[in-house]
């Protein structure tokens, strides 16, 4: 705790320091979402609902998922595309050679990056395990809903 004191007849002021990190540790997002002490979804809903929740959000994620994918691979594709009709029309002087050794040394920038940030992947990991595990029936309608939204 810290005190400011602005002079005379000013009232003291008083600030908290909250360290973001350790609270972010020990408050999961889903503690968020279904309160303090969750405990297995199947505890509150019936089976039915819960193949029905996960259901529906897993049927939105895998058609959001497909039609972003879709964007995605047309943009990329046709960026690429158009470089090489550039390359070839003579437009563009790509150094084929610096890319390559570009795309090297990113590879080897995020294979050190990825070695670093394991333990807290590690962690994420396995609580998201624990939380399938919990609520696998949950679980089990979201992979169902994801797969048919891919699918349309």
């Amino acid at each position: 705790m810290a005190t400011a004191d602005h002079g005379e007849g000013c009232e003291e002021e008083v600030y908290e320091v909250v360290d973001l990190t350790e609270y972010a540790r020990r408050h999961q997002w889903w503690s968020r979402v279904f309160g303090s002490n969750s405990g297995p979804i199947a505890e509150k809903y019936s089976v039915a609902t819960q193949i029905a929740m996960g259901g529906v959000t897993g049927w939105c994620a895998g058609y959001l998922f497909q039609r972003v994918g879709k964007i995605a691979a047309t943009a990329v594709g046709g960026g690429f595309l158009l470089l090489q009709i550039a390359n070839h029309s003579g437009y563009v002087q790509v150094d084929w050679k610096k890319v390559e050794k570009d795309v090297n040394k990113a590879k080897k920038h995020l294979k050190k990056k990825a070695n670093k940030a394991a333990p807290e992947i590690n962690t994420f990991i396995e609580e998201a395990t624990d939380f399938i595990k919990r609520n696998i029936v949950l679980s089990s309608g979201f992979v169902g809903g994801f797969f048919l939204g891919l699918a349309s």
